[in-house]
């Protein structure tokens, strides 16, 4: 097993074999390797149940008792996938790793992403040992090879990470803290071109504690993320070396969980991903990397890889695994704190929220008024300058055109644009046009209207919105629709779910601070699942989840972790269903951090086959001075491609120039 640092526990998927007898073990290898086809379920049951220290012990018997090498039998006797694998599970990590960087670097073109995994994630002493190894094992010089194959500030920041010399220290000063952050940003944000050597010396070389300061001051500094700066200063294979790097100092297993994610999700699979990752972690943060990842993506790492893969390919990655953490629904205890700080860390209240549409310098609504007349008048419709004037313009400020268009033309700005526009850009704009309450009243009504309810849209809207937001709402639902938003609610839902939603639709959530005798008792109360009925439980959720303040709930979240180990979502989605559980589940991931909960609706409007244009607009629409650019920012950093490049690829025409000029900017 991995050697583990003082006062760590062990968090590997694989131990130590009890009774490990080396000898026997290398005959039952040798005899499930006789006759015809082998025993294969022999081969990786014996293999996957033994530590790498222990496997080791069992090829010196295995050549001091047949006089054979084992590595090279089971070479001959598995093929594919699968003798990757266990090939790879025997030799030791260091020589692993450095197999994989010789492949990665060996014959036409070079596999960037295996050589940024394993140099960006590498300890310094597990990097003294692959470059040891890869001499012992090729008789050349890693770094030279590396230098040979790769090239610019790419090359360096890698030959900087062979080095192995990253400092280790502890204690951290704060002076130097704040002048990598100036360095960083001078090197960067603040400077016509970038200086690389900057974020190559200091991303290379600073302690991860010290980093992690560096990053929580970077964001206070300058508003933005270090990895915003990263992907807007550098470009190509050495921006996903440095966002890697970054990644992997904020949390190694985190930065892992991801890989493995993207390696099975979509079509077809990253087998060489995947098989690297699940052997060269099965004896050092499996756990952690297992957990961060259901939480991440909501469905166990054992499941994805279960439905992912087949035959003794898929067995063998099954017991390195571990274990399915969907059938049990409990967090590892250790591992429930590393789940709740992922998102603490970019909980709401430590990062200032930004819209990406902005008031207008020099406004003239005179002159806006005219240009929006003419654009209409006559034969055909000018939608570039429509789109284009009030994209860019505020809501208070489009407000003041309405206005000026009605006293120069005596005509009603929205009608005229309503007779012009069609579809989904006429949806667009007109949204826009309307100040924010009248516009989420309009979608409540519209979610209310017909056959069948759009409960989505009422979660959504109501879930979200700030007291201040809901009372303007239903002061502009009564003004508009003559009615109550309650009585409208109350019509058209129905049971705890009806009681939720006028609940949210109040406005009274508490606004104050925490208080964490208060958030222990409301922990309590939710964690406590097997006391009464399921009407009893929804109701207690609903008391708690519906009134207290959002910086409260997050600690109430954390204590119901300390209890149970359980994140409190899981537990929603294991006791509840339907639109109880959705709304619940919708005000949580509220809480946490509202930005990815739009990003997440985002993505997954856009999604599969067609586009749910309403769920894209409504959000545009609604965010676009408040949060989008933060919403741009987790979209980017969960799925891996920017909202800008999504709304292109599944939008097309003047809708699409729309929507991208309230997205504003590609990331």
């Amino acid at each position: 097993m991995a050697k583990l640092a003082q006062g760590a526990k062990y968090r590997g998927s694989i131990h130590d074999f009890p009774n490990f007898d080396p000898s026997q073990d290398a005959e039952t290898l040798y005899n499930a390797m006789k006759g015809f086809g082998g025993d294969k379920e022999a081969i990786l049951e014996l293999i996957t149940s033994r530590s790498n220290r222990q496997r080791q012990e069992i090829c010196q018997n295995y050549k001091s008792l047949y006089g054979k090498d084992l590595i090279a039998d089971l070479k001959y006797e598995l093929t594919g996938k699968f003798e990757r694998l266990i090939v790879g599970l025997m030799r030791p990590p260091a020589y692993s790793d450095a197999k994989e960087i010789k492949d990665a670097i060996s014959g036409v073109g070079t596999d960037e992403k295996c050589l940024i995994e394993i140099l960006a994630s590498r300890t310094n002493e597990q990097i003294h040992q692959l470059v040891a190894a890869y001499k012992d094992a090729y008789e050349r010089d890693l770094e030279a090879d590396i230098i040979g194959d790769t090239s610019g500030h790419f090359q360096k920041m890698l030959v900087v990470l062979l080095q192995g010399t990253r400092e280790e220290d502890d204690v951290v000063s704060e002076d130097l803290v704040q002048q990598d952050v100036q360095d960083l940003y001078e090197a960067g944000e603040l400077k016509w071109g970038t200086d690389e050597a900057q974020f190559i010396y200091i991303l290379g070389n600073r302690s991860k504690q010290h980093l992690r300061l560096v990053f929580d001051e970077y964001l206070k500094t300058t508003g933005k993320p270090i990895e915003a700066s990263i992907r807007g200063e550098l470009s190509g294979d050495f921006e996903k070396l440095m966002l890697s790097v970054v990644k992997c100092i904020r949390s190694t297993p985190e930065y892992f969980s991801e890989r493995l994610f993207k390696a099975m999700k979509g079509l077809g699979t990253r087998d060489n991903t995947l098989i690297r990752i699940m052997v060269s972690r099965s004896e050092l943060d499996m756990l952690d990397i297992r957990e961060i990842f259901r939480t991440k993506y909501e469905k166990s790492l054992y499941s994805m890889i279960k439905n992912d893969t087949s035959g003794e390919y898929k067995k063998t990655l099954l017991k390195l695994c571990g274990g399915d953490d969907d059938a049990a629904g409990k967090f590892f205890p250790e591992a429930a704190q590393v789940a709740y700080q992922m998102w603490e860390l970019s909980a709401v209240a430590r990062v200032e929220m930004k819209g990406t549409v902005h008031p207008a310098g020099d406004f003239n609504p005179d002159a806006d008024a005219k240009a929006l007349r003419k654009a209409m008048k006559g034969l055909g419709t000018d939608e570039d300058t429509i789109i284009d004037i009030i994209t860019h313009r505020s809501n208070a400020q489009r407000q003041q055109i309405r206005q000026t268009f009605k006293s120069h033309f005596g005509r009603d700005l929205m009608a005229d644009l309503k007779s012009e526009l069609s579809g989904d850009l006429a949806r667009l704009i007109l949204g826009l046009m309307m100040p924010p309450a009248h516009y989420d009243a309009k979608q409540l009504k519209k979610a209310m209207e017909g056959a069948g309810t759009d409960e989505k849209a009422l979660i959504e809207i109501l879930a979200t919105r700030t007291n201040a937001e809901i009372r303007a709402i239903n002061e502009a639902y009564k003004e508009d629709y003559h009615r109550s938003l309650e009585d409208a609610l109350s019509s058209d839902t129905s049971g705890h779910f009806k009681r939720i939603l006028i609940s949210l639709a109040t406005g009274n959530r508490e606004e104050g601070g925490e208080d964490r005798d208060r958030a222990r008792e409301d922990a309590q109360e939710i964690a406590d699942t097997s006391s009464g009925d399921k009407s009893s439980l929804e109701t207690r959720f609903m008391m708690i989840l519906c009134t207290r303040s959002y910086q409260h709930l997050r600690r109430v979240f954390q204590e119901f972790v300390k209890m149970t180990n359980y994140d409190v979502e899981h537990t929603i989605k294991k006791e509840m269903s339907g639109d109880v559980r959705d709304v619940f589940v919708a005000i949580v991931q509220s809480v946490k951090n509202k930005p990815l909960f739009f990003a997440d609706k985002l993505y997954k409007s856009m999604k599969g086959a067609g586009t749910e244009e309403k769920t894209l607009t409504r959000i545009m629409v609604s965010r676009s001075e408040i949060d989008l650019l933060n919403i741009r920012r987790e979209f980017i950093e969960k799925y891996d491609k920017s909202l800008h490049q999504a709304i292109e690829g599944d939008t097309s025409g003047h809708f699409l120039k729309a929507l991208l000029a309230l997205c504003g900017g590609k990331d």
